[in-house]
């Protein structure tokens, strides 16, 4: 039967800081890191966004033109430009471009794991011993699946990121696990300057 020991922290740490027990509950309240990776497959609706978006801030400059020849005074000049027809009218535009590319994106989310997971999915694929000398610490060949869906916040099973790996353009196949990697590498710290 083992018995778990709370350590304490030291008396001198505690007289120097006595909030820390609210600092010990902000630091084990951290949520672990989340990444984001976006797959569009109609590159026309990013173009059509990005277009919309300039078409929108042309038209704000130029109303914004029309203001000052006009004498809008400065403090009713934004609300002003807001309320020109060709600003709104670019503003939907904007939007429906926005909602377009948003309906045609595919988002996947990625957690990073807690470090004995990591580990112990590190420990499932050790790398081969030729992966080895090159100095990986993975599988090469198993790893990237098995960290894509362990980390996917989705619910991506290791065959489904298996078929994506093995399916997708080199590049994308990339991604996916970059992204799924990254997330488990991001440093969130500062060490100070030392």
């Amino acid at each position: 039967m083992s018995t778990t020991t709370s350590i304490e922290p030291p008396v001198g740490a505690v007289a120097r800081d006595a909030h820390w027990a609210a600092k010990m509950a902000r630091l084990r309240s951290r949520k672990l890191p989340e990444r984001t990776v976006s797959f569009v497959d109609d590159q026309q609706l990013k173009l059509d966004r990005n277009e919309a978006a300039l078409h929108l801030a042309g038209v704000r400059a130029r109303a914004q033109g029309n203001a000052d020849s006009e004498g809008v005074p400065e403090s009713e000049r934004d609300a002003w430009v807001e309320a020109r027809t060709e600003v709104l009218a670019a503003d939907l535009a904007l939007g429906a471009a926005q909602a377009a590319l948003d309906d045609g994106t595919i988002q996947l989310m990625f957690r990073a794991l807690p470090r004995p997971v990591w580990e112990a999915l590190l420990r499932e694929h050790p790398p081969t011993e030729e992966q080895a000398d090159q100095g990986q610490e993975y599988n090469a060949d198993s790893f990237p699946a098995a960290l894509i869906s362990a980390s996917s916040v989705d619910g991506m099973s290791v065959e489904d990121a298996q078929e994506l790996l093995d399916t997708w353009a080199d590049s994308e196949a990339k991604v996916l696990f970059t992204a799924a990697l990254m997330v488990n590498q991001a440093l969130r710290a500062d060490l100070g300057k030392g």
